[in-house]
């Protein structure tokens, strides 16, 4: 499977990437720290709650371009439902 639409936008997705890199570092710097000098719990759950956003948008980015190339695009019907599949698995593991 080609994956034409990851390349045509691979700047953007590793800007993504980077910043959720960005984001787990951070995250896990504030949970290195000393007792006492991590902060607030609160402060150290918001940053997990920003690395999954992060995540489930670059997910959602990928998704919405897969659908687009892969499924919407694909003329033969066997291709279509295979892809389609493929999404399914996803989302079956996604929600796991």
């Amino acid at each position: 499977m080609a994956m034409a639409h990851v390349h045509k936008n691979r700047k953007q997705l590793l800007t993504r990437v980077r910043r959720i890199g960005g984001q787990v570092a951070a995250l896990e710097q504030a949970l290195d720290r000393p007792e006492g000098a991590a902060g607030d719990c609160a402060d150290v759950l918001v940053q997990v709650a920003a690395v999954r956003g992060a995540a489930h948008s670059l997910l959602m980015e990928l998704l919405h371009e897969h659908l687009q190339e892969h499924v919407v695009a694909a003329e033969d019907p066997q291709q279509r439902a295979a892809e389609a599949e493929v999404l399914v698995e996803l989302l079956r593991r996604y929600g796991k």
